[in-house]
């Protein structure tokens, strides 16, 4: 039950806070939100910053509820289950109740009982997070449609990085309206921090953390991509060849922001172009990578695509995978920088 203030509320705010607060706290929606994104991008920080925003703007702390589904005590309990917890029940009460499932996913069915609980309890707003984005994106159009709203958490922005390091106000001279420019009083300096954007920025943790700054590689190799390859995937879509998955990613990351093909992905690999273009799919729904298409003069898309460009979802992976970018590789940042925009 949260009635105490969190121990990330004095964590710095993400971009994304205010327009997830106002959709998580939108009484005239029957809706339960559905907070997705990558591994380690805040989203469990998130919402305890919006417990901690709840509290303090006079909610009843006995009307607030964060559970984490992936804590094992709770993993086998039904979602209808958490609202015993509750001193008074919510069905015995008309006051506004508010309950957290933070990695829903771990819970089998959860979109069906959650669609559920929306439909019984129109005093209570569901929120509920996960990492495994792409069980969560398929479970929120097929089960879920007009009961849940999706946010997308994505990685750090080069505007966030620059504020979560304190140099905003040194660096960026922010205008006065929507219509100026920005303009930066040390350009290498400020390009300066775009390099360490690019090796280790897309992440809060990595950002904070000197310790963690300092084998960032190991973390986001470890914690951001391993899991997802050999833990999320395979058990989403009962992948076997694992070390193919991997292979394939490595391969796009190396090269991402460079055109490729499912022509010469599958003889480099061996693998079928369908089995291929599966691949890239489940790369895209774990918001590892996101795919351009080519289109024509009118805008569409070709009908038989024979090339496409992939870009990582944050260019700090290829520097976890590899090594860090330096200055004297405009080739390598060129595409990285690329990658970087086209996240943003």
């Amino acid at each position: 039950m949260a009635s105490y203030r969190s121990a990330t509320s004095n964590y710095p705010k993400r971009i994304y806070f205010e327009p997830f607060h106002a959709l998580a706290t939108d009484w005239t929606v029957k809706r339960a939100t559905v907070l997705m994104g990558p591994r380690r991008v805040g989203k469990t920080v998130m919402l305890s910053q919006l417990v901690d925003a709840l509290l303090a703007n006079g909610s009843d702390p006995t009307t607030v509820m964060y559970a984490s589904i992936d804590t094992p005590i709770y993993s086998q309990i039904p979602l209808e289950k958490f609202l015993d917890f509750f001193p008074i029940h919510p069905s015995q009460n008309l006051d506004r109740y508010y309950v957290f499932f933070d990695e829903i996913q771990y819970l089998k069915d959860w979109e069906v009982h959650l669609k559920d609980l929306v439909d019984r309890y129109p005093n209570v707003k569901f929120i509920a997070s996960g990492s495994a984005a792409a069980a969560l994106r398929l479970a929120s159009k097929e089960s879920g449609a007009g009961r849940f709203s999706d946010f997308r958490l994505p990685p750090l922005t080069f505007a966030e990085f620059v504020n979560f390091i304190g140099r905003t106000d040194e660096l960026i001279g922010l205008p006065d309206d929507r219509t100026t420019l920005c303009t930066t009083s040390n350009i290498e300096e400020l390009n300066a921090e775009f390099i360490n954007y690019l090796n280790y920025g897309g992440y809060p943790e990595a950002v904070l953390s000197a310790s963690i700054r300092q084998n960032s590689d190991q973390f986001v190799k470890n914690d951001i991509i391993d899991k997802v390859l050999l833990k999320d995937l395979p058990a989403l879509y009962g992948i076997t060849d694992i070390q193919e998955l991997n292979r394939l990613f490595a391969h796009m990351a190396y090269n991402t922001g460079q055109e490729v093909s499912l022509q010469s992905l599958s003889e480099k690999s061996g693998k079928t172009k369908p089995t291929i273009s599966r691949y890239i799919e489940y790369l895209e729904s774990a918001f590892l990578v996101t795919k351009l298409s080519r289109i024509d003069a009118t805008a569409r898309r070709f009908q038989r695509e024979t090339a496409f460009k992939t870009y990582l979802t944050n260019p700090s992976m290829r520097a976890a995978l590899f090594s860090p970018v330096t200055p004297d590789k405009p080739e390598v940042i060129g595409h990285l920088a690329e990658a970087a925009v086209f996240s943003q």
